[in-house]
C-alpha cells in the first residue's frame, strides 16, 4: 500500500492527508501527539505515513469532534499495539452514542451527500466500533506533554462537541473543521443543528491567535499570520451575515421561503476564495438557523398536516389534465434554451408527476433527467448528492 502524502510544515510537526480528511501530528521528547485519526479506511495509510517520518510512541490522540471521518481511523495504531490516551470534548461521548442508535439513518445520509453505495459506508453500530475517548473536558484544557502544551478550547459550530487545538509554542493552530477551503458547513440539510453564531465568534477567537501555521481538518494547510488572520475574519462575517438576515426575516414574520429568497451575501464575501459554496451553501445555513429559532413549520397552513404527497400531487396532475402535459411543460422549464428557463420550478414538476404517477415511464424519465440537470448544475457538493440520488431514484425504478 502506497504511504499517502505527510508533509512537515515546521520542525517536527507534520500534516497528514491520507484522502480528503487530514490529521495533524506533533512530536514532543514524550511521544507523539496526533490531532484526529482520520475515518476507518484511512487507518492503514495514517499508521504507515507517520511510521515513515518518526518512530516515537504515540502518547495522545485529540479528537477535534466526532465525525466519522475524524475520530475513527485509529486502528492502524490500536492493531500494532499502542495504546495512546484519547482526549475529546464531553459531548464526543452521547455523540457516538447517538450514531450507534441511528446508524441506518446515518447510512442513507452519507451515502446520498456523497453519492456512493450505502453498502459502502462503514458507519458504527455498537460500542466495538467506537475508540472512546479516556479524558474529556467541558470548556476548555491545557495539555503538557513533553513540556510542551497544547491548548484545547471548545465552541460549538459544525457540531455541538467541537475543538480546536492551539500549540503556542509552534505558534500552530489545528482547528478540525472550523476551516477548510469552502464556506463553511453550517447548514447541512440532512444533518442536525448547526450553530453559525457560536462559530464566527470562535472564528474571531482563532484569528486573535497570532498563528503561523493552520492545519485544518480539510484541504491544504495555511501559513502567514495575516493570511490566516484574514480567512477567519472573512468566515466570521460571512456567517454573521447569514445570521442578521435570517432573523431579521424571522422577526418580520417572513416565511421560510422568503428569507431564504432574499438572502444576499455581500460582494467582498461572495468572491472571497475560501467561502464558494462547493460544499455547503448560504441558503442551507438560513434553514438550519430557521431551524434553531423557529421551528419547524414553514409558514403554509396546509403543510402543518398535509395530506400525503402523492394525494395532493394526484390532484395537481388531475387538473393540468394528466401526466403527460406536466411532464412536458417541466421539460421546457429545464431546457437551458427555453424563455422561461427555471430548473427549480422544472423540479417541483416533474416532482409531481412523478409522485402521482411512479409507475408512468415518461415521469420517471422526466424526473431523471430533470434532476440530473439540476445536479449538474449546482455548485454544492450536498445538493449535487440529494438531486443526484433522486435522478437515480427516479430513472431505477422497473418499468
Amino acid at each position: 500500500m502506497p504511504t499517502p502524502p505527510i508533509t512537515e510544515v515546521a520542525p517536527r510537526t507534520w500534516i497528514v492527508q491520507p484522502s480528503w480528511v487530514n490529521a495533524a501530528c506533533f512530536e514532543t521528547d514524550e511521544g507523539l501527539v496526533l490531532v484526529d485519526a482520520g475515518q476507518a479506511t484511512d487507518a492503514e495509510r495514517i499508521h504507515s505515513a507517520v511510521r515513515s517520518v518518526t518512530a516515537a510512541p504515540l502518547h495522545t490522540v485529540i479528537f477535534t469532534h466526532g465525525h466519522v471521518d475524524h475520530a475513527f481511523g485509529l486502528w492502524g495504531f490500536l492493531d500494532a499495539g499502542e495504546r495512546p490516551r484519547i482526549v475529546a470534548h464531553e459531548n464526543v461521548v452521547p455523540r457516538f452514542r447517538r450514531y450507534a442508535r441511528t446508524a441506518g439513518y446515518n447510512t442513507a445520509a452519507n451515502a446520498r451527500q456523497f453519492s456512493v453505495d450505502p453498502a459502502t459506508v462503514p458507519w458504527p453500530r455498537d460500542d466495538a466500533h467506537f475508540v472512546w475517548p479516556d479524558l474529556t473536558y467541558t470548556d476548555a484544557l491545557v495539555l503538557t506533554i513533553g513540556g510542551e502544551e497544547f491548548h484545547l478550547h471548545h465552541a460549538r459550530g459544525e457540531t455541538d462537541d467541537a475543538t480546536w487545538v492551539w500549540v503556542p509554542g509552534r505558534r500552530t493552530l489545528a482547528c478540525g473543521d472550523f476551516w477548510f477551503n469552502v464556506s463553511p458547513n453550517c447548514g447541512n440539510p440532512q444533518k442536525v443543528q448547526r450553530y453559525p453564531e457560536a462559530w464566527a465568534d470562535a472564528a474571531d477567537a482563532m484569528a486573535a491567535l497570532g498563528a503561523e501555521i493552520l492545519l485544518p481538518g480539510h484541504s491544504l494547510h495555511q501559513t502567514g499570520v495575516d493570511h490566516i488572520r484574514h480567512l477567519f475574519t472573512v468566515q466570521a462575517e460571512y456567517l454573521r451575515t447569514i445570521v442578521d438576515q435570517t432573523l431579521t426575516g424571522l422577526n418580520a414574520g417572513l416565511t421560510h421561503d422568503e428569507i431564504v429568497a432574499a438572502l444576499e451575501i455581500p460582494a467582498h464575501l461572495a468572491a472571497e476564495p475560501s467561502l464558494q459554496p462547493r460544499y455547503d451553501r448560504p441558503e442551507f445555513v438560513a434553514r438550519n438557523l430557521i431551524r434553531q429559532y423557529g421551528g419547524w413549520w414553514n409558514g403554509r397552513a396546509a403543510d402543518l398536516m398535509p395530506a400525503p404527497a402523492p394525494a395532493w400531487t394526484a390532484e395537481i396532475v388531475a387538473l393540468a389534465g394528466g401526466v403527460a402535459p406536466v411532464v412536458a411543460r417541466a421539460r421546457v422549464l429545464a431546457d437551458p434554451a427555453a424563455p422561461d428557463h427555471d430548473l427549480a420550478l422544472a423540479c417541483h414538476l416533474a416532482e409531481w408527476a412523478v409522485t402521482a404517477a411512479p409507475d408512468d415511464p415518461d415521469a420517471r424519465a422526466c424526473a431523471a433527467a430533470v434532476f440530473g440537470a439540476r445536479a449538474a448544475a449546482e455548485p454544492s457538493l450536498m445538493g449535487i448528492g440529494i438531486y443526484g440520488a433522486a435522478a437515480r431514484q427516479a430513472g431505477s425504478r422497473p418499468d
